[in-house]
């Protein structure tokens, strides 16, 4: 039987994906210049800004690249499943800044020359605060834990709690760290419940 591109190629399929995500989310954040909604609820300004958070908001890389490479290494079927996910539910992400371009106000004036407010600095210059909605972060993190969820080895309770436990800490990190609004987190949650079946049914 004759294997697709994807099965034949999956490191060129995952890093085509990535690339051609990358390149649209640069181009919407750089070269869009329309009217961006302000995403904000009351919840926001409750919320105190934690620099310790940035730990496990920049592990999220760490989080996400390891599993992808993880599956592709030991399994391919989970890795192409995991890869959908994501393809399904970035590029819905993706159009959702395109047609509507969202921002956030909430980042505070960083104070102290400590090693995490300069680690958040170095993130806030790097990461702009628009197209914050659906979040990225939660998404990518759902992502892991699904794809943990698939793997055989990971489906002991204590895997399983884990990879849930790093997945709503990372989620909780956004909002911690002034990235994003409670709304974009709810928002990337609903990508992920509307996507979940459609992929792991």
């Amino acid at each position: 039987m004759k294997r697709n591109w994807f099965s034949r190629h999956p490191i060129a399929f995952m890093a085509l994906y990535l690339l051609l995500y990358l390149s649209a989310f640069n181009f919407l954040n750089t070269q869009i210049h329309m009217p961006h909604v302000l995403v904000h609820c009351r919840l926001d300004d409750l919320i105190p800004f934690c620099k310790w958070f940035v730990i496990p908001y920049a592990f999220w890389f760490l989080f996400v690249g390891g599993m992808l490479l993880y599956t592709l290494f030991y399994n391919i079927p989970a890795f192409r499943r995991m890869m959908w996910f994501i393809i399904l539910t970035y590029s819905f992400a993706l159009v959702t800044y395109l047609l509507f371009p969202n921002c956030q106000h909430l980042r505070p004036t960083l104070l102290g020359g400590d090693l995490l407010t300069r680690f958040t600095a170095k993130l806030y210059a790097a990461d702009t605060n628009t197209n914050v909605c659906p979040s990225i972060h939660v998404i990518g993190s759902f992502a892991v834990y699904f794809a943990a969820r698939d793997i055989r080895r990971f489906r002991a309770k204590g895997w399983r709690l884990g990879f849930l436990t790093m997945a709503v800490l990372i989620s909780l990190s956004t909002v911690f760290l002034k990235q994003h609004s409670v709304l974009d987190v709810l928002a990337g949650l609903a990508v992920c419940a509307a996507a979940y079946p459609l992929i792991y049914r």
